[in-house]
């Protein structure tokens, strides 16, 4: 072994202690900071040398501050957010998947990751039991599989009246009717401010005391509306985990040509279990769904799923080509 392999490995087996340690402390560790923001800044700001230092003193540094600085988030007593833990194995290939290093932009450049993608893909969307045929891109949230599918189906409506948003732009587009809850995650409401919506154009449909929107006012607000529209519903409001009336809203949808998209951050999952199916149903009928791979699947973080039932407006909306491709 060359003297620079030597050293990564040294380094990568630290790391591994490190690691051990955190995890075997975690079920009974604290679960909050110890240290306080100015603490954890006075022992990791320091100034950067003209030399560089010691790799192995940096991995003891950083590994030394997450006991006073980590949140235990992972551990089983941890009741703050909406906040998964990594399985064992999720974690041990994340390691994998960093020690290869691949850019998984293109096929070219990384055929294994390809294949695995294309393989979880298949297995997702038999999990949830949604059309196989779907489209499904790996993002880092839920916050980038809403703007993913968003963006999809604002391609989408705008297509079928003869407008291509990808190459003229919204400037004298038809207007799209944006169509969400009352109390839709904020996320939503930024990815229409990243598509060049505005949230001022929200047409917000009110909802129930546990926060469900009312398919009733739903079909009210279609009745009034005409051209392109885009309804954003919930599974698994943050709130109180309740879930919209989905098969209503999605034969309200379609009697009106609308695009229905579902924010199922973590309600989505319900799907794979026999017990709780039945909160998700109608949810099969949506064009497009948003979920976070990193709360029930217990993956490491980041990791999101956006899914659309239209594998062609998905593509048009996110695909890039140049000539070194």
């Amino acid at each position: 072994m060359s003297a620079s392999g030597f050293a990564a490995e040294s380094l990568l087996n630290r790391a591994h202690e490190h690691a051990a340690t955190f995890l075997r402390a975690l079920p009974e560790r604290y679960v909050g900071a110890r240290a306080s923001r100015g603490e954890l800044m006075a022992a990791l700001n320091v100034p950067l040398s003209q030399g560089g230092e010691d790799p192995s003193v940096v991995i003891d540094a950083l590994a030394g501050q997450a006991e006073r600085g980590a949140i235990a988030c992972a551990g089983p007593r941890y009741f703050g957010f909406v906040i998964g833990g990594s399985l064992p194995v999720a974690l041990a290939a994340d390691w994998l998947i960093s020690a290869w290093d691949q850019n998984p932009g293109l096929y070219a450049t990384s055929p294994l990751t390809s294949v695995l993608e294309d393989t979880a893909r298949e297995w997702l969307l038999d999990i949830l039991d949604l059309p196989r045929a779907s489209s499904l891109g790996f993002v880092t949230g839920c916050q980038m599989a809403n703007f993913t599918c968003l963006a999809a189906a604002r391609h989408g409506v705008l297509r079928r009246t003869g407008w291509n948003v990808e190459e003229d732009g919204l400037a004298g587009a038809p207007r799209v009717n944006l169509v969400t809850s009352a109390e839709s995650h904020v996320t939503v409401d930024v990815a229409v401010r990243y598509l060049g919506f505005g949230t001022r154009h929200l047409l917000r449909v009110e909802t129930d005391g546990q926060g469900r929107m009312r398919a009733d006012r739903l079909r009210t607000l279609l009745g009034t509306l005409t051209g392109p529209t885009i309804i954003c519903a919930q599974a698994g409001n943050v709130n109180t985990g309740a879930f919209d009336p989905l098969r209503e809203i999605a034969e309200a949808a379609r009697q009106h040509e609308a695009w229905l998209h579902v924010d199922g951050a973590f309600g989505l999952w319900a799907r794979a279990s026999r017990e709780h199916s039945h909160l998700a149903d109608g949810i099969e009928m949506a064009d497009s769904w948003a979920a976070d791979a990193h709360k029930w699947p217990n993956v490491p973080y980041d990791c999101g799923l956006a899914i659309t039932r239209h594998p062609e407006y998905h593509r048009a909306s996110m695909t890039s080509t140049a000539a070194y491709l």
